[in-house]
């Protein structure tokens, strides 16, 4: 492992706000958001809760048309028009990246809101995968007033650029 880089990020709930919270990268602090549903152990698809896990980093998305490649020694891959995560408890695809036509998908990637300019895959529900345990858990960006997720976390895009070079190939996202 590099000297200096970072292996935990520690993620919280501000207390009496279970949707907002803070991110912990070594000695700073960012804003986020957290689900609707706060944060939770026991996690269902469409609860809209943030698993209590310890999540490891998996890929990072980016949209190649928007930002340039961030500084990461996790894989990085380019976000294609027709690239969508898999939602759909019933389908064999659940939990996984898939290739959609353009319209309507499960969670297409490329969006027109830029909160999925920059994607951090979590590893969540995916080794092995359950039904119905939840899907597309991500670390992306956040909207305009730290607003509520679906169950991911958020932060600001701007944000990612001073955190991912930070981190070691095997870091992973405590929240608690």
């Amino acid at each position: 492992m590099a000297k200096g880089r970072i292996t935990r990020i520690f993620v919280h709930a501000l207390p009496g706000r279970p949707s907002r919270g803070m991110v912990h990268v070594g000695f700073a602090a960012f804003p986020c958001a957290l689900g609707r549903g706060g944060i939770r152990a026991a996690k269902r698809e469409g609860d809209g809760a943030t698993p209590r896990a310890q999540l490891p980093l998996r890929r990072v998305f980016v949209r190649a048309d928007r930002r340039v490649r961030p500084m990461s020694l996790r894989p990085v891959r380019a976000i294609r028009a027709d690239d969508a995560w898999c939602d759909d408890a019933a389908d064999r695809r659940y939990n996984r990246l898939i290739r959609r036509p353009p319209g309507p998908a499960e969670e297409r990637l490329m969006r027109d809101d830029r909160l999925y300019d920059v994607i951090v895959e979590l590893g969540w529900n995916d080794r092995p995968v359950h039904r119905h345990r939840g899907s597309a858990i991500f670390w992306h960006g956040a909207r305009e007033g730290f607003t509520p997720t679906a169950g991911c976390v958020a932060i600001r895009i701007a944000d990612f650029a001073r955190i991912l070079p930070r981190l070691s190939r095997r870091a992973v996202m405590v929240v608690r």
